[in-house]
């Protein structure tokens, strides 16, 4: 339907977003402000200066992501923000005073917003506060506009049963006829709406020819500037990036790896923006900030920004950045509170939005944080996802090549995980060729048919090489498989070459669920973790899970099929 029950963005004309569940809306107008005002400082105020503005109701505002959002766009000082909140006091259970006594005037203004209250339906309040919001330069504004649910309707006005239920077809005729209207012509808009709106037409045509006339003038005289705005238009943002090197046995901590990356990213292109839930030198998205610089209420122009712990805000405002245009927006926490973004995650996938997901301490290897910080089950739930891509890379040069590729996909969000411990980079020949394909031969022959292959991601990518040597009397492959939804989109072709069909050994080894891995193994088996970790160090869980080479070897060769 072209008209869905909620709207969804690039379905309908003229649908900003796809807000789906309460509160999520105002996260991405959080992050369209945020944008309107980053990509102004880079392009002139003369070419980007707009307002963001955003409908919210009550449920909205109940639902937490959208203070924590707000709190963001508070702090930030983002003055051409401003919220319209529809205060009927109804929702569908009832009146909202059953359940909430919130005063949102204070707690937005304890929040730094503005907060202006007027009667919603009277068109001279709302126009002069807009007016008052757009004067406010340093604060967002909300609007609390006390209104009347189906407010004109015939018989039924201030009854909440209309919050989730249509008006009958002699209600809506009642209305219409009450209203002024005609009662029995479906659509019907008078002649001086119609007229009004093209003398609207007129005006704003002309403020769109004086635009697109700057515009082109700018272009002509400054080439970086039309550089930029090709780039956007084109939504090539990341044209220029170019891999860094890391040397072959080098041993370092994927997280560090993508630290690298990303900052070195960062001085080649100003279209990355983003920042971290908090966890900056866990994440190791301190050297991007060093090299972007800080966005702040006061300076519009850095490109690193610092979300708080809010990690579900944080991603709604991702998309939001994403839905504007102009950069390409990022987000770190650990993989363990994924779960604090998934229903952001989920409105990414649907809006098909290039945002990237970082997600670093991504095993029980984080050791002594203990179980509630060791994540299990969040890669399988996010392999769950449609149109995600889940990318976690074994070693330092999959992990740029793998970034190189989330940045230039334009069609759908990424999730890259990472480890806290070391492993060491391996030297494999056209490494970025062969990481875009989702999965590839890291040791044995292609062309020799094997007895066993072992497949693993991330770290386990080197237990499953170190496991194989031990291996005696079978040729052993191993493949490492950094995102199954990418090797999954290859042809039959090469699928074959990296799982031979006819070699039904196969075993999947990842320090995660076991779910998902079933449809590459054939006759073979998975390892993993199916249970919750524990609180010890590293090398301590690593021997109590069975996590080492000698018993990877051991239980492989045990259960090698006996002819």
């Amino acid at each position: 339907s072209l008209t869905p029950g909620h709207p969804e963005h690039g379905l309908t004309s003229g649908v900003d977003a796809t807000t789906g569940p309460l509160g999520q809306g105002v996260g991405m107008a959080v992050g369209m402000a945020v944008a309107e005002a980053a990509l102004a400082a880079q392009m002139g105020e003369d070419i980007i200066d707009h307002f963001t503005y955003v409908l919210a109701g009550d449920g909205d505002l109940q639902e937490p992501v959208s203070l924590g959002a707000a709190a963001n766009a508070g702090h930030l000082g983002l003055g051409k923000l401003i919220l319209f909140y529809d205060k009927n006091n109804a929702q569908i259970s009832g009146s909202t005073s059953r359940a909430d006594s919130t005063n949102i005037n204070k707690v937005f203004e304890g929040l730094g917003w503005q907060a202006l209250e007027i009667n919603g339906h009277d068109h001279m309040q709302i126009s002069l506060a807009i007016e008052q919001a757009q004067e406010e330069k340093n604060k967002p504004t909300i609007i609390i506009g006390q209104t009347v649910m189906a407010k004109g309707a015939a018989t039924v006005e201030g009854d909440f049963h209309t919050h989730g239920s249509p008006l009958s077809p002699e209600e809506i005729a009642a209305t219409k006829v009450k209203s002024g209207l005609p009662g029995d012509k479906d659509f019907y808009v008078p002649e001086e709406v119609y007229s009004h709106f093209r003398s609207c037409y007129k005006e704003n045509h002309k403020v769109v020819t004086a635009w697109n006339t700057l515009v082109k003038k700018k272009s002509n005289t400054d080439t970086t500037f039309a550089k930029k705005y090709q780039a956007i238009l084109n939504n090539n943002l990341t044209p220029d990036l170019k891999i860094p090197d890391f040397k072959p046995g080098e041993k370092m901590a994927t997280r560090a790896s993508f630290g690298k990356t990303l900052a070195y990213f960062a001085q080649h292109t100003d279209t990355i923006l983003g920042g971290s839930a908090d966890l900056e030198p866990s994440n190791q998205t301190k050297a991007y900030a060093d090299v972007s610089g800080e966005f702040t209420r006061y300076d519009h122009s850095g490109r690193n920004l610092s979300f708080a712990v809010r990690e579900f805000p944080m991603a709604t405002i991702l998309n939001g950045i994403a839905l504007h245009g102009g950069f390409r927006p990022f987000g770190a926490t650990f993989l363990v509170f994924s779960d604090y973004a998934k229903p952001a995650m989920r409105l990414s996938a649907l809006q098909k939005l290039p945002v990237l997901y970082i997600y670093t301490h991504d095993s029980f290897y984080v050791g002594e944080d203990g179980p509630t910080h060791e994540p299990i089950e969040q890669l399988a739930g996010l392999r769950a996802l449609p149109g995600l891509y889940v990318f976690r890379p074994a070693e330092a040069r999959e992990t740029a090549a793998l970034m190189h590729l989330a940045f230039k996909i334009n069609d759908r969000p990424v999730a890259m995980a990472f480890t806290r411990q070391g492993v060491p980079t391996l030297d494999v020949a056209n490494m970025k060729e062969k990481a875009k394909k989702g999965a590839y031969v890291v040791l044995g022959s292609e062309e020799e048919k094997p007895d066993i292959v072992l497949i693993a991601s991330g770290s386990e990518v080197h237990l499953a090489i170190d496991a194989a040597k031990l291996i005696t009397g079978k040729k052993v492959r191993v493949v490492s498989m950094p995102c199954m939804e990418l090797f999954d989109e290859q042809p039959q072709e090469y699928k074959d070459t990296v799982l031979p069909p006819d070699v039904r050994y196969r075993v999947s080894i990842e320090a995660a669920s076991t779910f998902g891995w079933g449809k590459y193994v054939a006759e073979g088996w998975s390892f993993g973790i199916d249970h919750f970790g524990a609180s010890a160090p590293a090398g301590v869980l690593e021997k109590e899970f069975g996590f080492t080479p000698e018993n990877i070897a051991r239980l492989v060769e045990e259960r090698y099929p006996k002819k």
